[in-house]
């Protein structure tokens, strides 16, 4: 089955929202420690915290993945629920040391009853189903930390019809219909190849929506890149919220310590990327090189910092080209291929690769000798500088067509969406919307400019046909 399930390099959780209960919810019974030191008393929450919580918590205590000297405990936050500081934390101070038994991946759905029959699948649909079946068992291991899983995020591919409206002519909008429409036909073929014929292993419905939710936790709250680990759930480091404070990465690590009072293992160890006081939250970094979308799509917020703002123009080298055989050699030998994605930011300079792949899609004519070059690599490096004329004004005219195109299909104004920002009192996922759309039209509206002020200034440039001809290279003598 194909892959949807990207996990970028720095991934972590979303901030919880809500944190809703299960219907059927067990008492906690707590073993009995032979060795436990009894002056050691588990560090009390905030009564107002959820009773879920109250119990996971206990539940850690018990299982010695927290101790009274965890410098961490759930808190309410302004995100909902997370992570606060319960003495003063040094920057760069260990928080966490989750045990390797606690981690959900791929080896803990090998060892478990559905094992065999998830062989073979993509490693997120295989903890998707892992997931549902443990939500689904009275008896599971997982069921305090599951108890506390929320029902749903703020992510985009929760949202309603009249939701997705706001974000209509968006890139983020048919980004999340392609996601949601890849889902269902994962769902689809889990349905018929794993989960219908083993009733046995599966004795509960499991519907389209439960599909999603496991797929949303998992986009939301998993890790990646720990080392060795591809995807994992890690129980109460994924209570951690994002803050565009830390502007670091790679504070989270696969160490080896103690598991316990005589036990040794490997940890998802945690450090902390800022100086906190005590009642300080602790916050970590989802990825610096997130945009907006990317947040929006998988955490289900966004940061108000323009620098997240982002628009990738889609670039293909056409099949009906006569030159598409020598174009698509050359991009390939520079890292790239038949199409090229090539994200721009609000604020930054434009990809490198941009007007050298856009100066090779529009070669042609007169400028065609570029491609009789031996040296594929030496075509390029004569792309990054202006070819002739004719074709530094056509890329200028297909981006900016490109992006008028784009912008005529917003049904609001960047002015009305600032409008509605300064306004204030927006839902959650108004303010996303609202947000992303600005971004994404502020964006366009930078990448025009940057082509248009390009137009006026093409009789000033130098062009690389034009000193060929000065040298006889090209056109005659």
């Amino acid at each position: 089955m194909a892959s949807v399930f990207y996990v970028p390099s720095s991934p972590f959780l979303c901030p919880l929202k809500t944190t809703k209960s299960r219907t059927k919810f067990q008492t906690l019974h707590s073993s009995q420690k032979p060795f436990l030191i009894k002056s050691l008393q588990l560090t009390e929450l905030d009564p107002k915290i959820p009773q879920p919580v109250q119990t996971f918590w206990q539940w850690l205590y018990d299982e010695g993945v927290v101790t009274a000297k965890t410098p961490v405990k759930p808190g309410i936050v302004p995100e909902g629920l997370g992570l606060i500081a319960t003495r003063d934390i040094s920057e760069g101070e260990t928080v966490l040391g989750v045990p390797r038994r606690f981690w959900i991946n791929t080896d803990t759905v090998a060892q478990s009853d559905i094992g065999n029959v998830c062989t073979g699948l993509e490693p997120w649909i295989s903890l998707a189903l892992f997931l549902l079946r443990e939500k689904w068992r009275d008896d599971s291991k997982w069921k305090y930390y599951i108890g506390v899983l929320p029902e749903c995020t703020d992510s985009t591919i929760y949202w309603s019809e009249e939701e997705l409206s706001e974000i209509q002519g968006t890139q983020l909008l048919s980004t999340t219909m392609s996601m949601k429409d890849s889902v269902q036909n994962e769902f689809q073929e889990v349905e018929k190849e794993v989960i219908l014929p083993n009733k046995q292993l599966f004795p509960f419905p499991i519907t389209l929506d439960d599909f999603f939710w496991a797929f949303g936790i998992l986009r939301s709250r998993s890790f990646s890149c720990i080392g060795n680990q591809n995807l994992m759930l890690v129980p109460l480091a994924d209570l951690a919220n994002h803050s565009a404070k830390v502007t670091t990465e790679g504070h989270a690590n696969e160490v080896g310590g103690p598991a316990g009072l005589f036990s040794w293992d490997l940890l998802f160890s945690f450090r902390s990327p800022l100086k906190l006081k005590t009642g300080d939250q602790f916050l970590v970094q989802y990825g610096l090189n997130k945009s907006n979308a990317d947040m929006a799509l998988g955490y289900g917020f966004i940061e108000p910092n323009s620098a997240r703002d982002a628009y990738t123009l889609t670039l293909e080298i056409s099949e009906s080209d006569d030159f598409y055989g020598d174009k698509l050699d050359i991009a390939e030998s520079n890292g790239l291929g038949k199409t090229a994605d090539l994200d721009i930011k609000f604020g930054q300079s434009l990809p490198p690769a941009l007007l050298p792949y856009l100066r090779l899609v529009a070669l042609g004519g007169t400028d065609a000798f570029l491609l009789e070059s031996i040296s594929r690599n030496a075509v390029w490096g004569h792309l990054e500088l202006p070819v002739s004329r004719a074709n530094e004004e056509l890329i200028c005219k297909v981006v900016r067509d490109a992006c008028k195109s784009a912008l005529s299909g917003y049904h609001t104004a960047i002015e009305e969406d600032e409008k509605l920002m300064e306004e204030g009192n927006l839902s959650s996922r108004l303010q996303i919307a609202v947000g992303i759309r600005a971004g994404e039209k502020k964006v366009l509206q930078q990448i025009d400019d940057i082509f248009r002020e390009r137009e006026l200034k093409l009789d000033e440039l130098e062009y690389y046909q034009e000193r060929c001809k000065d040298l006889a290279l090209v056109g005659g003598q």
